[in-house]
């Protein structure tokens, strides 16, 4: 009776419901009051298909239902993974946390994982917080240090376990979880448990795709149920190595790695919802200043309240401006928001870069050198045409040898022994990246000659290719 008095369900259409705390004791915070505060709530106004919606109808739905997704999926994770998180520990002699604390933390690291995303998601770091030498994941990590702190450290429960007397949430633990990681992270400075339970938010399979996956599938109406989420959950444990997957469940894996895959080719790599970031990438170029006062570091109660919807009404009256510039831009947001798009593609080819091709050295490797190529074969008569090359990069493996390595293995049953991944057979004939090279125009009148371009092109690079081999 009293846990039913101090918890909240939600009722999620991809999950079922989920649950939160809500009426605690004097002195603590409840989950709801996280979940409630305006850092969070603001995300109900950031699409989580940053501009894919504008091409899926169906596909509205919003940050704010993907996080509470991601913290339902900790507590599944760690129900799922504590007991041989805390066998690893001793194995190795490391002391771990209350189940409480470690589910707690990763329910919180969930919720807040993309607190930092500004209007467009993942398009905002690329196009405004890059000229800070930010990306939502480092602003997010600030946010929660500086803005949400004192307000973690009072939560003490969540619906299915609690903090062991004696133990507070260390909101730099948070930050530093939801950072994936890079070549001068600071790793020793925490301890050895919780680089085991950042695989969970930054590794091939985590909370945090587990349920975009699923979610962004199913609001799409691309399929209800893309891959086995149960089955993968249950085959995963931690071993001293650190994230593991028995042999049973690599298939279920290689099913989730696979519907990923597909996702970015169908949905968020999809030719319009590229063409609509090329036109928004022109705007925000020349829309910077108008858009936010500076660095959002040096900002965050502003920072706070900017939202697609906000930036999205405000673009809406510029053409009302006493500035003539900003009158300008305007009309040109006037017609993105009218889905009166500047580019159409005219051609579009595809690459797979497996461990023997040389993905960085080619061609393909980024849109500039692209369009160089395209123009020199382009008769004369185009050379100068208005074109716009968009090269699109889904990574199926990711990349063994960078500062991410080291947090997914194998548990070969055969041999009862933990192996790297990479050396699961079907595993390793996954391709390492597949690129989408589309060249976009003003008229599809120049296709023809694009296609005969990019085919020469292709057809040097196949040579180039077994000249490396």
């Amino acid at each position: 009776m009293v846990q039913m008095q101090q918890e909240n369900l939600s009722y999620d259409p991809v999950h079922g419901y989920i649950s939160f705390t809500a009426n605690v004791g004097v002195g603590e915070l409840s989950e709801r009051q996280i979940i409630d505060h305006p850092w969070v709530q603001r995300l109900r106004q950031i699409h989580q298909l940053q501009t894919a919606w504008w091409v899926f109808p169906s596909a509205e739905h919003t940050r704010f239902q993907h996080v509470l997704g991601v913290m339902h999926l900790a507590s599944r994770v760690v129900s799922q993974l504590y007991d041989s998180l805390k066998e690893s520990c001793r194995q190795r002699g490391e002391p771990l946390p209350s189940r409480g604390y470690v589910e707690s933390l990763l329910r919180m690291a969930g919720l807040l994982h993309d607190v930092g995303h500004g209007p467009f998601g993942h398009f905002f770091d690329e196009h405004f917080l890059s000229r800070y030498q930010l990306t939502h994941e480092t602003l997010g990590a600030e946010i929660i240090r500086s803005e949400l702190g004192p307000l973690l450290r009072r939560v003490r429960r969540n619906p299915n376990s609690e903090l062991a007397e004696g133990e507070e949430l260390d909101p730099d633990q948070i930050a530093w979880v939801i950072c994936r990681p890079r070549p001068d992270d600071e790793r020793d400075q925490y301890p050895w448990w919780l680089g085991m339970v950042r695989s969970l938010l930054s590794g091939i399979y985590t909370i945090d795709n587990l349920d975009f996956v699923l979610r962004d599938a199913y609001m799409s109406g691309y399929s209800q149920q893309s891959y086995d989420l149960q089955r993968l959950l249950h085959y995963s444990f931690f071993t001293e190595h650190g994230l593991t997957i028995h042999d049973r469940g690599i298939e279920s894996l290689l099913r989730f790695m696979s519907a990923r895959a597909e996702l970015f080719r169908t949905i968020y790599f999809h030719r319009t919802v590229r063409a609509i970031d090329l036109t928004l990438a022109d705007l925000f170029a020349e829309s910077h200043n108008y858009l936010f006062p500076g660095s959002p570091l040096e900002h965050l109660d502003n920072y706070r309240d900017f939202t697609e919807s906000s930036l999205l009404v405000d673009v809406a009256r510029w053409p009302r401006s006493d500035d003539s510039q900003q009158r300008a831009l305007g009309e040109r947001w006037r017609r993105l928001l009218r889905r009166d798009i500047d580019w159409q593609m005219v051609c579009q080819r595809s690459l797979v870069f497996d461990e023997q091709a040389s993905e960085s050295s080619s061609v393909f490797a980024q849109a500039d050198w692209v369009e160089q190529a395209v123009r020199k074969e382009m008769p004369d008569t185009l050379k100068d045409i208005a074109l716009r090359v968009d090269v699109a990069r889904h990574i199926y493996r990711p990349n063994t040898t960078g500062p991410a390595r080291r947090q997914n293995y194998l548990y070969d049953s055969a041999r009862d022994e933990v192996r790297p991944l990479s050396d699961n057979e079907l595993f390793r004939h996954l391709p390492l990246s597949h690129r989408i090279c589309r060249v976009y125009a003003e008229s599809a009148e120049v296709a023809p000659a694009v296609a005969e371009a990019m085919d020469r092109l292709l057809g040097r690079h196949a040579v180039d290719d077994l000249t490396n081999m």
